[in-house]
């Protein structure tokens, strides 16, 4: 087994993001090697450096014939190694070596935590296709782009927190990394509830009509998880074709708060400023040429106005028996 290397396209391909897991990845590295060697087999690595490494790393894997390629680091690395086997258009199966602090796309596939029985299950698992989600929208500089994604791509106060999560410097002296990213999560989420901004943008669903709509939350879900566990959508499916959107209105701050454990057990929508519905196509644009950021697999690319679009059956992923 040569680092680095990416000849030999017979044997699969693991792409590790070492700054994943806050930094743990790197640093556990050696022991997640041995335990998937053991477990799972023969195989190769290459390492990403920085941001995008992961999508092309996977279109190169794809020019030279793998097969199975494996994303070890957490949602953001899962989504760079399936963009780039979706950009490429291969016949190529995604694999999953859980290792960030998140981990939403992994539950949703039912995949452990735990190097070891990941790495078995990458052994014994069966080969699924499942749908992907594709999002048309702006980047912050202004240019139109594409991206694909596995759970969700949302905006409103998802998106608000992840930014204030990935600028706020106040816990950098606590000694963990993972430690520092929750306890970060937990305090941006509660700054953003309290300062609360109501959106209004306009939404065009598949056929119906371009309606108004105001929203504290609004989420396109493949997946049903997102934010590092929340249950956003219990009932989405990541193979029927549809995606599950969650749209939560005009609720207050107190109400928010009292009711954020429901948001882990999927009972948010029995709340009366929780609706879903099923879509194939939304289109969102802002109103009152308001600047709203999207976040996509938990990632700030860009933002409205933007198209979300299903894909059904669009990406080979090995998942538990």
């Amino acid at each position: 087994m040569t680092k680095n290397s990416l000849n030999g396209a017979q044997l699969p391909l693991v792409i590790v993001n070492p700054k994943s897991a806050g930094g743990a990845t790197k640093g556990d590295w050696a022991a997640k090697a041995s335990d998937l060697r053991a477990h799972f087999g023969a195989y190769q690595i290459a390492f990403t450096k920085g941001a995008g490494d992961g999508i092309s790393l996977a279109k190169r894997a794809a020019e030279q014939g793998r097969k199975f390629v494996i994303a070890c680091g957490g949602d953001g690395t899962i989504n760079e190694v399936a963009n780039g086997i979706l950009e490429s258009g291969a016949d190529i199966e995604l694999g999953i070596l859980p290792s960030g602090t998140g981990g939403d796309f992994r539950r949703t596939l039912g995949l452990s935590n735990e190097t070891r029985e990941a790495a078995k299950q990458l052994r014994t698992g069966e080969t699924k296709m499942i749908d992907v989600g594709k999002v048309t929208f702006f980047k912050h500089e202004g240019e139109q782009t594409s991206r694909f994604f596995l759970n969700v791509a949302s905006f409103g106060l998802s998106a608000s927190i992840i930014e204030k999560v990935k600028t706020t410097t106040s816990l950098n002296w606590l000694p963990n990394n993972i430690l520092r990213g929750k306890a970060s999560f937990a305090l941006s989420t509660l700054q953003e509830v309290i300062a609360l901004d109501m959106k209004t943008v306009r939404v065009k669903m598949d056929d119906a009509e371009e309606k108004s709509l105001n929203t504290v939350n609004f989420c396109v879900c493949n997946s049903r998880f997102f934010g590092g566990g929340m249950k956003i959508a219990p009932d989405a499916k990541i193979n029927d074709g549809f995606f599950d959107v969650v749209n939560i209105g005009d609720i207050k701050t107190a109400k928010i708060l009292l009711n954020a454990y429901t948001l882990y057990q999927g009972s948010h929508l029995n709340l009366k400023e929780v609706k879903s519905t099923l879509a194939k196509k939304i289109e969102v644009k802002a109103s009152n040429n308001e600047e709203i950021h999207i976040e996509i697999d938990g990632e700030l690319p860009g933002k409205l106005p933007a198209i979300f679009e299903i894909v059904p059956n669009a990406l080979k992923v090995r998942v538990p028996k």
